[in-house]
């Protein structure tokens, strides 16, 4: 009797039960969009929210240029001159000084910061208009004022 030699196996056949099954592809797609949903989920509102700290951040420091401002000048830049005054206040005050701040930064919705002086609840009023960019609104819409 005469003992059977191995055949070596062919690479060109597959298993019967080998690979991914159409199914088994949906599931895993299925499960990688709810993980994606929760996480959107859970993550946008705080993007929202990091905006309006971010404005309020960069109010108290523009906040603290126009102070230096007054502190030289004796009176707060008008709405005419604007912000900028802080930037380059050579040209508000008609002297060589250094700025009280080095460059004005945009809201985090790209839009500037608005000035107004005198303003309605004091010698100025500085806020930016929201994510919807228009006065007043409510919720994420709602402008971000100086507090004082």
């Amino acid at each position: 009797m005469e003992t059977p030699v191995p055949q070596p196996r062919s690479n060109s056949r597959l298993h019967p039960e080998a690979g991914v099954t159409l199914v088994e592809m949906m599931v895993v797609i299925l499960i990688i969009g709810l993980i994606t949903a929760i996480v959107a989920i859970n993550v946008l509102p705080s993007q929202d929210k990091a905006r309006v700290e971010k404005a309020k951040a960069d109010i108290a420091a523009i906040d603290q240029a126009l102070t230096l401002f007054h502190l030289e000048a004796a009176r707060f830049p008008t709405t005419e001159e604007g912000l900028d005054a802080l930037v380059e206040p050579a040209a508000a005050l008609g002297a060589e000084r250094a700025a009280f701040i080095r460059t004005l930064p945009n809201d985090p919705w790209n839009r500037p910061y608005q000035y107004v002086a005198p303003g309605e609840t004091g010698p100025y009023d500085l806020y930016s208009m929201g994510a919807d960019g228009k006065v007043g609104g409510e919720g994420l819409d709602a402008d971000v004022t100086l507090t004082r």
